[in-house]
């Protein structure tokens, strides 16, 4: 996208930033540091949704669930309960709910708050309320109590995120139909779960869910869970899924969503009828865009809603930035994050990398995760990229034994010709933190010698990566070798 007015570089004396989230509180961070007057206008809390209905307390529901897994599975390493004498030691362990949620929201109540007294530290100001665009570039708010003020700036960032898109068959009421902020509000574990969407959001909760002792049935429209995903990656999740006891109705969509006398029913356009306990929507977001007075100042749109922007952050307004979820590039906080802070080196003229997604490590905090970066295998198999492909089970790795992890695998994938690390997959518990080393080679464009001769902790996970890095230093000398 090409801004229709581009900016002069002017290093502005005071930001107004629309939105708590990742995209306005880390662009307030860097502007404040600089020395700019910077205000946030935030209607929830600072953290935005990011921090207190979507990734904090998903991802700390997500661990308590991996933390019985474990538990679960200790038996397997000779882990014993109770009095083996009397040979009572097999136990399963089960969910305390209303803690769980408790301990999840207190958390997110924490960070907000830890961010609230960050940003105040370093003299950002904060407006509780909900902005608006006044034409040149400045902000009305309007408080929980409906006076308002104008905020007068030299730039603003919008950086207002998404909310759950609803179905009007399937209207959440936060007791028994939910979207993923009323998954908090649950004190039992659910009897069954039916989760409608198998995309990344979908597939978390069923995974979660699962894990927490619920029944749980996804509903997946596509072919395989994780549609967006690497293949191989997808079907070691199914798998896992099959062995726990998730059930996947595939190839269908729901049409609608009632509640019961004892709980739900959700019909499917194939005319099947799920009946369950309660019923959890993930069928994806919508841009918080509407009422913001874009279009007054110039901020043009797409048909989705969302705000278009460039690989800086620039909208096609003078001196108005947008970050996040709000401009439909990539629905991480890491993106956002980036876009805020690219947003406000840029409006400095300092020196700016501009956002390239391809670099994005991203990942899926199912069980097990599932974490990439840089090119996929559907870009190699259709030709778009040329590389040299080496997928390396972890089954072989004297670690993922000792952790008696069953699933997982790296994969690798070097530029045909230059042997470059152009992208990768792992699938592994944490694969999250393994991702990093892969990211760093993608980013700055290592060898794949240079993944292979540096030294790995041994016993590790992190010894697949470098292993699966020098078979492919062999496929690249000689095809003809594995």
């Amino acid at each position: 996208m090409t801004p229709a007015n581009p900016m002069k570089h002017f290093a502005p004396d005071r930001v107004a930033i629309i939105g708590g989230g990742p995209g306005g509180y880390e662009a307030a961070m860097v502007a404040a540091d600089a020395g700019v007057e910077v205000t946030i206008i935030e209607d929830k809390g600072m953290g935005g949704s990011a921090v207190l209905t979507d990734v904090v307390p998903s991802k700390t529901l997500i661990a308590t669930a991996d933390a019985m897994r474990r538990v679960n599975a200790s038996t397997a390493f000779g882990v014993r309960f109770g009095d083996s004498s009397e040979d009572k030691y097999e136990t399963s362990a089960w969910a305390d709910f209303s803690r769980v949620n408790e301990r999840l929201l207190k958390l997110a109540q924490s960070q907000s708050r830890d961010i609230h007294q960050s940003l105040e530290s370093v003299g950002v100001r904060i407006i509780p309320g909900r902005g608006r665009l006044v034409p040149p570039h400045n902000v009305e708010v309007t408080s929980p109590d409906g006076e308002t003020q104008v905020v007068e700036s030299d730039a603003v960032i919008i950086a207002t995120g998404a909310h759950p898109r609803e179905l009007d068959t399937a209207k959440p009421d936060g007791e028994r139909i939910l979207n993923w902020t009323h998954a908090y509000n649950l004190t039992e574990v659910p009897e069954h779960m039916i989760v409608v969407g198998s995309g990344v959001t979908g597939a978390e909760f069923a995974s979660a869910y699962r894990r927490l002792g619920a029944e749980v049935t996804l509903v997946s429209s596509r072919d395989q869970v994780l549609p967006g995903e690497d293949a191989d990656a997808a079907a070691v999740l199914e798998d896992s899924f099959t062995r726990v006891g998730v059930k996947v109705a595939a190839r269908a969509r729901a049409n609608s969503a009632e509640r019961t006398a004892n709980g739900v029913s959700v019909t499917l356009n194939d005319g099947r009828v799920l009946e369950g306990s309660h019923c959890l929507m993930a069928v994806g977001g919508l841009p918080n865009t509407a009422g913001l007075g874009l279009e007054e100042c110039g901020v043009d749109t797409t048909e989705s809603g969302h705000i278009r922007v460039d690989t800086v952050s620039r909208t096609t307004a003078t001196n108005i930035y947008a970050a996040g979820d709000c401009t439909g590039l990539l629905p991480l906080a890491s993106v956002a994050a980036m876009q805020g802070r690219i947003a406000v080196a840029h409006m400095q003229g300092g020196a700016v990398k501009p956002l390239q997604l391809h670099r994005v490590a991203s990942n899926v905090f199912t069980s097990p995760e599932i974490a990439t970066v840089g090119v996929t295998q559907a870009q190699v198999d259709s030709g778009k990229y040329q590389a040299d492909v080496v997928k390396l089970d972890l089954a072989t790795n004297p670690r993922a034994k000792m952790m008696n992890i069953r699933d997982g695998f790296v994969k690798i994938f070097a530029r045909r010709g230059s042997g470059t690390v152009i992208g990768a997959v792992v699938v592994a518990p944490r694969a999250s933190e393994l991702i990093y080393p892969l990211a760093l080679a993608v980013t700055h464009k290592l060898h794949v010698d240079d993944v292979a001769t540096t030294f790995t902790v041994y016993p590790s996970l992190t010894g697949s990566i470098a292993e699966a890095a020098r078979r492919l230093h062999l496929h690249v000398l000689d095809p003809a070798e594995e």
